[in-house]
């Protein structure tokens, strides 16, 4: 106990894996954490000076699988070995950390999302500027940048990372920037400086300086990366060879997706139960490291027309060449996920299973890089030239592994037979025993002539030979006798004694050699990551663009045709999202959008409730965004003008706990907006305004129209779906804005939504319609029926919509009147039930009438 407080008191954050012979083992208030988390038994023992101390435990085998439930439940765990074989000292076993594991620091399988990324990241506040770095010691990547709060917190929102870093007296200003739905972990600020990052990541890349890598000029940004380094390296994981570059996340190169966009446009997440994300639609890929990459495409989408037209054509190619997409399905899907792979070597905790699938995988990449140079198609013979099978380490791969290893290397039986002349001897000895033991009964059988002499072993003096009492004057001299039974003695010779040590140690022999070669084998295989780890990006790359090509034939998506202009026409188009979650056999509407810098910059959608006003602004901006990650997109046909920005401001969603409304998170979205727009950016918004009142509403969103209109440097091309009929008047003074609305039918009390966006504006809102199908009681329905007439009646007679309502409220006062706790009328209520129409005559109903009206005006 002396030396696990001892340790303990070195990680005081961490839950401690005590490592105490085949368990790991948990004291005190680690144990009742743990017990908790694991659903495992809680025991106490003995009585020391605060009472018992509490434990729980579990075997060492079964680390991985625990492991993975700690650390989900948002622990910081720290592993304790044993540091020396127990065998070989008689004092308590060494012991010492050997990898602390955190949410944003874990390589295991089970701990992982095969289809998205575990990142670290680092935020470093500086005087101006922030910088931030991300890494993923389960792929080897590592990207950083530097900006303002604003593009900072688009990057956290979009990379999502597990665990962020930062300096420890900047706990409020990271709040305030970026809230608190991260996990996070602060550092001492000595951490947080240049020289020392300068040094970390050239001493890690071996380099005099980083201007190699297109980072040196991002100051604020490399002190974060250098951060990552410190904390890989306090989390005692020192084997990162796999992180073999840096790179530069470069603002200019992609789409601007502020993180209410992100979320709004539900791309990679959703805050709805049951909601469907255009990932998880897109996601058709092949392999783990094809979906992560999909992901980050879906985050990041390009700008620049060059490589989006390469993206767009090379999808183009595959839909019209289905036979070669399937003979790459047919060896990607083979591949697995060669990027954690490879960085599991990096890291030196590879299986030797896992080392097998690693040539398997070679193998594979062979047969992708010889039908992309037969395809003769400029980008797969660019890919042909980049992908590297690794010959010689596949060959050695196959010589020096057994066909099927087991998954860990303590099974046994992982190197190839004919490597090793000590193993092959050793084994020999080990698996053929019995063959050796029989040898020698036979052997000395016939020399003694004693025909019942058999070869036998116990635990005492291991193996003897037993000799019948009839035979015991054949025994030879020099047979030392060890044992006298009632029918039988039992010897033992020198020959005996010498197989029994070689037999007795040959297995652990067996193990050490394994062990040394193995690591050897793991070694020259390090030595290849930077080729194994190019091969992942570019199937990763090919695995995306099959998907696309899937995607395009399976859903009927087109071309989109991407140019430098500022129109943006889309023809008959579709929610990806949607379209997807329609009944078998119910087709989606389609609908048109046109918006340009000079005729048609903004259009204003009003329209029922429910009639899909949403979904055709959402679609809008996710078949922009679609277009430029260089996917085909939903619709007949679309040309887009390269968008540089999207912007949405959709939907309520109240941020209570930061103590803001509705109508406040809505105006800092919208604030958002209209501070960072230009003149190719695209705007969403709906329903502007609707969370303050009427007139308020009403207003800003009149404004917010102008202020797009009349911006004297950009016009962006904006839809603003509203329920504000009186927008539509905008549209009078203003050139560019024109009215559309969404389409509907009556029939009779019936309202049926044709979900079609046609031109003017609209005049309905069908709330109380909306209410009815929700399942609202029908006395409700119908009382808000009868106000509405009353409203729209007193609307057309020119007063105002406070007399009117004043006029409502007297009728319900009158109605109140006859309220159920009324006395009065519990008496008149009683006096109608007590009456027998059937008997009662003209005069005395009149008699009953005139006493009911007397207990009125009473």
């Amino acid at each position: 106990m002396q030396q696990y407080n001892v340790i303990k008191a070195k990680y005081p954050g961490a839950l401690l894996l005590f490592r105490v012979g085949d368990f790991y083992e948990t004291f005190g208030e680690d144990a009742i954490k743990t017990s908790q988390i694991l659903g495992i038994v809680l025991t106490r023992r003995g009585t020391g000076p605060n009472g018992a101390l509490e434990l729980a435990g579990f075997p060492h085998h079964s680390l991985d699988n625990y492991l993975s439930k700690l650390v989900r439940a948002g622990q910081r765990v720290a592993i304790c070995d044993q540091l020396e074989d127990p065998k070989t000292t008689k004092t308590i076993v060494k012991r010492g950390v050997t990898e602390l594991v955190t949410p944003g620091v874990a390589y295991n399988d089970n701990i992982l999302n095969q289809k998205s990324n575990n990142y670290l990241a680092a935020v470093f506040f500086d005087k101006n500027t922030i910088g931030v770095s991300f890494a993923d010691i389960s792929t080897g990547e590592f990207h950083v940048a530097q900006g303002n709060a604003e593009y900072i917190d688009k990057l956290l929102q979009g990379f999502r990372p597990n665990e962020v870093v930062f300096q420890k007296t900047k706990r409020k200003e990271f709040l305030e920037a970026f809230g608190d739905k991260f996990y996070t972990y602060h550092l001492d600020d000595w951490a947080f400086t240049g020289d020392y990052a300068n040094e970390t990541l050239t001493k890690h890349f071996e380099v005099n300086s980083l201007k190699g890598f297109g980072v040196d000029r991002l100051q604020t940004g490399i002190v974060a990366a250098g951060v990552v380094l410190h904390y890989l390296n306090e989390t005692e994981h020192r084997n990162l060879k796999h992180i073999t570059s840096i790179s530069r996340l470069e603002e200019d190169k992609y789409m601007w997706l502020d993180r209410f966009t992100i979320r709004n446009l539900e791309l990679v997440s959703s805050a709805n139960d049951n909601a469907v994300t255009l990932f998880e639609v897109l996601d058709q890929t092949s392999t783990p490291m094809g979906a992560r990459l999909l992901h980050k495409w879906i985050i990041m989408p390009l700008k620049e027309l060059k490589p989006i037209e390469e993206r767009l054509g090379m999808v183009d190619f595959l839909v019209k060449h289905d036979a070669l997409l399937q003979e790459f399905l047919s060896h990607i899907k083979q591949i697995g996920d060669l990027e954690r792979l490879i960085s599991k070597v990096g890291l030196q905790k590879v299986g030797p299973r896992e080392l097998c699938q690693l040539k398997k995988a070679l193998y594979h990449i062979e047969a992708v890089k010889n039908v992309a140079e037969a395809s003769k198609n400029p980008f797969l013979s660019v890919l042909a030239d980049q992908l590297n099978p690794c010959l010689s380490i596949r060959e050695k791969l196959e010589r020096e592994l057994q066909q099927d290893p087991p998954a860990l290397l303590i099974k046994g039986n992982v190197i190839a037979d004919g490597i090793d002349e000590e193993l092959d001897r050793l084994r020999k000895i080990s698996f053929g025993g019995k063959d050796y033991l029989v040898e020698i009964q036979k052997r000395e059988a016939a020399a003694t002539g004693i025909p019942s002499l058999k070869v036998a072993f116990n635990n005492v003096f291991g193996y003897y030979l037993e000799v019948t009492h009839t035979h015991k004057d054949k025994v030879p001299a020099d047979w030392i006798r060890k044992q006298t039974l009632v029918s039988a003695e039992r010897y033992i010779t020198p020959e005996l004694k010498e197989y029994e040590e070689q037999i007795l140690g040959a297995e652990e022999k067996i193990q050490q050699i394994e062990v040394k070669l193995y690591n050897e084998l793991m070694y020259q295989v390090s030595t290849y990551i930077k080729p194994i780890q190019l091969n992942a990006f570019l199937i990763a790359q090919l695995d995306v663009l099959l998907c696309f090509a899937q995607l395009a034939v399976k859903n009927h998506y087109v071309k989109p045709e991407i140019n430098k202009g500022k129109v943006l026409d889309i023809k008959g188009g579709r929610h990806p999202v949607i379209e997807q979650r329609l009944p078998v056999g119910e087709a989606y509407i389609t609908n048109d959008v046109f918006l340009d810098n000079d005729t048609q910059q903004i259009i204003i959608i009003t329209g029922p409730n429910m009639s899909g006003k949403s979904a055709i602004l959402r679609q809008t901006g996710l078949i922009v965004l679609m277009g430029q990650m260089g996917c085909f997109v939903p619709a007949k046909a679309a040309a887009i003008g390269l968008v540089d920005k999207i912007f949405t401001r959709v939907g309520a969603s109240d941020n209570l706990s930061s103590g803001e409304s509705t109508f406040m998170v809505e105006m800092n979205e919208t604030a958002s907006i209209l501070n960072n727009i230009s003149d190719n950016s695209l705007i969403l918004l709906d329903e502007i305004g609707r969370g303050t009142s009427t007139y308020d509403g009403i207003s800003i969103a009149w404004a917010i129209a102008e202020f797009l209109h009349t911006h004297p440097t950009a016009r962006p091309k904006t839809l603003f779906a509203t329920h504000y009929h009186e927008l539509n008047e905008l549209a009078t003074t203003m050139n560019r804005i024109r009215n559309f609305n969404v389409s509907i039918k009556e029939l009779g009390n019936k309202v049926i939504f044709l979900r079609k966006l046609i031109p003017g504006g609209s005049e309905h809102s069908f709330g109380i319609h909306v209410a009815k199908m929700a399942g609202m009681p029908p006395k409700l329905i119908n009382r808000a029926n009868e106000i509405l007439k009353k409203l729209e009646i007193d609307r057309t007679e020119g007063q105002s919509i406070k007399d009117s309502i004043k006029k409502v409220q007297n009728q319900a006062y009158q109605l109140h009147m006859f309220a159920v706790d009324d006395p009065i009328l519990v008496k008149i209520r009683d006096m109608l039930n007590n009456l027998d129409v059937n008997v009662l005559t003209p005069v005395e109903a009149l008699l009953k009438l005139d006493e009911i009206q007397r207990l009125i005006k009473q």
